[in-house]
C-alpha cells in the first residue's frame, strides 16, 4: 500500500474528529461569553486561515495531530490559579471575556464539551450507518467444535445457538469474536440455547497469533468453534431513526466500557500491550479500512472519535480530564490550586504523555517491521 493511500484518509479522519472536539469547547465558550482568539486544527506553522467577525482566527497548521482553542487573555488555556495580576491587565469589559472569571460549572462544561462532542459524533455516525446501511441481526450458531479445543473440553456442541457472552447479549454473528476478544477475564462465560434449554459454560480461551480482516498481525483469543448464521441466512436490517439512535448509543457505550476494561487490565498486568498503537498504526488501519468503502471509513471514524473523547477525560494534567480534576479540587478547597502546584501536576502529566507516546510509537514501528 502506498503511503498516500493511508495518509489522506488519516488526515481527513483526524481533522474531522479534532474539529468536532475543539468545536465542543468553542461552542460552550461562546455560549458563556468567553473570548476565543484561535481555533486551530493542527500544531506548528499556520498553512492557511481566516478571521471571523468576532476576531477568532480559524486556521489549519502544519502538523495535523491535534488542535486547540485559545481563549482571550489566557496564558494557560483552562487553569489559571493566580488571577489578580491577570485581571489588572484588562478593562472591566474585557474581564468579562476571560475564561478564569467564569463560575466553576461553566468552566467545567466548556472543558467537558470537547470529549462529549466526540461521543456525540460517534452516535451520529452509527445512527447514520444503521439507517442507510443497516445493522446485522443474524443469530450465531456453532457450526463446528474442533477436537480437543477449549470449547470441546467445556462441552459446547454443534448447533448450539450463542445467546450471550460475559453477560452481553449476542444480537449479531459479528458480536461473537468481538466479545470474546474484548474479554479481560481469564475465562469467557457463554450462555447457549440447546434444544430450547439454556446452558452456561465458563471457558478459558487459547491465545494464538493470527491476522485480522485487514491482514494485520494480532493476538487472538479462540475457543475452537466455527460460527455460521442460524438458518444459513444473514439478517441485515435498516432501522428507523429512533431504533438506530438507540443502537448507536448502545454501541458507543459498549466501545467506551470495553476500552476502560482493557485499560484497567493493562494496569493489572493482564492486557496485551502490543495492541496499543499511536498515529502510525491509526493511519495504517484508516487507510486499510478506507479501501473498503465510505461506510467502513465512517465506522473507523466513530471508533477513533470515541477513543479521543475517552482519553481526554482521563484525570491527567494537560488533558481535559486533568483540568476537570483541578476544578474538583477548587470546588472542595474553595479556591484554585496555586500556580506552582498546578505546574508540578503539569510536569507529571507531560512525563506520562511523552512516555505513552514513546511506547505507542515503538509499537507502531515494530508493527511496520522497523524493529
Amino acid at each position: 500500500m502506498g503511503a498516500i493511500t493511508f495518509i489522506i484518509p488519516f488526515i481527513v479522519l483526524i481533522t474531522l474528529v479534532v474539529f468536532i472536539h475543539e468545536y465542543g469547547h468553542y461552542y460552550f465558550a461562546k455560549k458563556y461569553g468567553v473570548g476565543v482568539t484561535d481555533f486551530s486544527i493542527g500544531f506548528g506553522k499556520e498553512i492557511f486561515g481566516f478571521n471571523d467577525k468576532s476576531g477568532t482566527r480559524w486556521k489549519f497548521c502544519l502538523i495535523p495531530l491535534g488542535g486547540y482553542v485559545k481563549f482571550f487573555g489566557d496564558r494557560n488555556v483552562f487553569s489559571q490559579a493566580e488571577q489578580e495580576a491577570l485581571l489588572k491587565q484588562y478593562s472591566k469589559a474585557d474581564q468579562q471575556k476571560l475564561f478564569v472569571t467564569k463560575p466553576i460549572y461553566q468552566r467545567s462544561l466548556v472543558v467537558a464539551a470537547g470529549p462529549f462532542a466526540n461521543f456525540l459524533l460517534a452516535i451520529v455516525i452509527f445512527t447514520f450507518i444503521y439507517i442507510f446501511a443497516g445493522k446485522d441481526f443474524t443469530p450465531a450458531k456453532i457450526n463446528e467444535v474442533q477436537d480437543n479445543s477449549p470449547a470441546f473440553v467445556a462441552g459446547l456442541q454443534k448447533e448450539d445457538v450463542i445467546y450471550s457472552i460475559d453477560g452481553k447479549e449476542v444480537k449479531s454473528i459479528l458480536n461473537v469474536s468481538t466479545y470474546i476478544n474484548m474479554s479481560t477475564s481469564d475465562e469467557v462465560n457463554l450462555v447457549v440455547l440447546r434444544k430450547n434449554s439454556e446452558l452456561t459454560f465458563s471457558i478459558k480461551p487459547s491465545t494464538i497469533n493470527d491476522k485480522d480482516s485487514l491482514g494485520n498481525e494480532i493476538k487472538k483469543k479462540v475457543l475452537g468453534i466455527k460460527i455460521a448464521p442460524l438458518y444459513n441466512e444473514l439478517n441485515n436490517e435498516k432501522l428507523g431513526p429512533a431504533k438506530a439512535f438507540y443502537y448507536a448509543v448502545k454501541e458507543t457505550w459498549f466501545v467506551t466500557t470495553s476500552s476502560l476494561d482493557f485499560i484497567f487490565s493493562l494496569f493489572q498486568g493482564k492486557g496485551d500491550t502490543s495492541q496499543l498503537g499511536g498515529p502510525i498504526k491509526i493511519a495504517k488501519i484508516t487507510g486499510q479500512v478506507a479501501q473498503h468503502g465510505f461506510i467502513a471509513f465512517l465506522s473507523i471514524t466513530a471508533y477513533i472519535s470515541i477513543s479521543l473523547g475517552l482519553i481526554n477525560l482521563f484525570p491527567i494534567p494537560m488533558l481535559d480530564g486533568g483540568h476537570l480534576m483541578f476544578y474538583a479540587f477548587e470546588k472542595v478547597l474553595g479556591r484554585p490550586l496555586t500556580q506552582k502546584t498546578q505546574e508540578g501536576f503539569f510536569r507529571i502529566g507531560l512525563f506520562l504523555l511523552f512516555s505513552l507516546m514513546f511506547f505507542t510509537t515503538f509499537n507502531d514501528l515494530k508493527d511496520i517491521g522497523l524493529f
